[in-house]
């Protein structure tokens, strides 16, 4: 999730766990915790300037359940031996902290992106892909928890109000969760009509809410894409095919930012020739045909794919157009016609 968000929800948790008289120090210490685990972009980028290893790194040992209570329990014993609010109260003290920092690789991995949970076993990042990175119906209830909490000190109704927020902000992650069930069930049902039903596949929200959402399918020559409003769609879903460079990617599969990379989004790429060069777009976060992760991989020389130190690259987004399009498909399902010229002009663009 955002950085603000999982500052807010340290804070919170911190807040709701440590002693009254020490609310206030308690936000405080919630909110550095809470964006803690983030800072590892900071060691990662002085380390190496690869795209690829900056992306899979992220999230990594920083968001580990096997590294984090130890880097809590760091945290609480230098604190606790300097004396104190936490020496005054260690054992709430202990359990605020490994909370706080806790809360965020659990929130991340209902994400999209990819939590590397129990790092350093060589598992595949989890990705429940519940929620977007940012959705503020689900910060909203946690940061007027801690405005409450921030005014009222240790007047009675602070305990409440975190209680509260934190209580909503859950019950919101829940409903994700419904939703997403909902979502695939109708995919499920698409993608058999169509022969796809043991296609590999995953669904996600679209930007700020879990009312839309995306789902993609792989198929033998790329993959196929459609969106689902659970207040609008009562139909079958449908989705659009688009083509992959399968014959490329198979070529060049042995290539170490390749292999890091299928095995950090699991195999849900796009690969297209762009002007020489084997470009792979991670399918998860965006849509078709704007993604947020590009990478060159290898260039074609002599006829054979040739590999390069990998390179993001930026290609025009038109993301204010994407916005209102998307806000107007919550509420209207698209008419045949529609979507069928959308689908032939998808198609056409690749």
């Amino acid at each position: 999730m955002d950085s603000f968000t999982q500052i807010v929800l340290g804070a919170a948790v911190a807040a709701a766990i440590a002693p009254p008289q020490h609310r206030r120090a308690a936000l405080l210490a919630g909110a550095a915790l809470g964006t803690l685990p983030d800072l590892d972009v900071l060691p990662i980028n002085l380390i190496t300037n690869d795209p690829v290893a900056r992306m899979t790194w992220h999230r990594s040992w920083s968001h580990s359940l096997l590294v984090l209570p130890l880097v809590a329990w760091a945290i609480w014993a230098w604190f606790r031996s300097r004396g104190g609010r936490v020496a005054q109260s260690p054992t709430r003290w202990f359990w605020a902290m490994q909370v706080a920092l806790l809360t965020h690789p659990l929130l991340d991995a209902f994400t999209v992106y990819g939590t590397q949970l129990l790092w350093p076993l060589p598992m595949p990042p989890a990705m429940w892909s519940s929620v977007f990175i940012i959705d503020p119906l689900y910060t909203v209830w946690l940061l007027l928890a801690c405005a409450i909490a921030w005014f009222a000190r240790e007047r009675r109704i602070a305990q409440p109000a975190l209680v509260a927020g934190l209580a909503l902000s859950s019950l919101y992650l829940g409903l994700s969760l419904l939703a997403k069930h909902q979502v695939e069930r109708a995919a499920d049902q698409a993608l058999a009509a169509q022969q796809l039903e043991n296609a590999r596949r995953f669904s996600v929200p679209m930007p700020f809410n879990i009312l839309l959402w995306r789902v993609v399918a792989m198929t033998p020559d790329g993959f196929v894409e459609g969106e689902r409003s659970l207040v609008a769609d009562r139909g079958p879903m449908r989705f659009r095919h688009h083509a992959s460079d399968v014959a490329a990617l198979a070529q060049v599969r042995e290539l170490p930012a390749v292999q890091r990379l299928q095995w950090f989004n699991r195999g849900f790429m796009k690969a297209q020739v762009h002007e020489g060069t084997l470009v792979l777009s991670d399918l998860r976060m965006g849509a078709e045909p704007d993604y947020s992760f590009r990478f060159a991989v290898a260039r074609q020389e002599a006829g054979e794919w040739k590999s390069i130190a990998p390179e993001q690259l930026q290609w025009p987004w038109e993301a204010g157009r994407r916005l209102g399009a998307m806000w107007h498909r919550i509420w209207h399902e698209p008419d045949g016609d529609v979507a069928a010229a959308h689908s032939a002009e998808r198609d056409g663009a690749n």
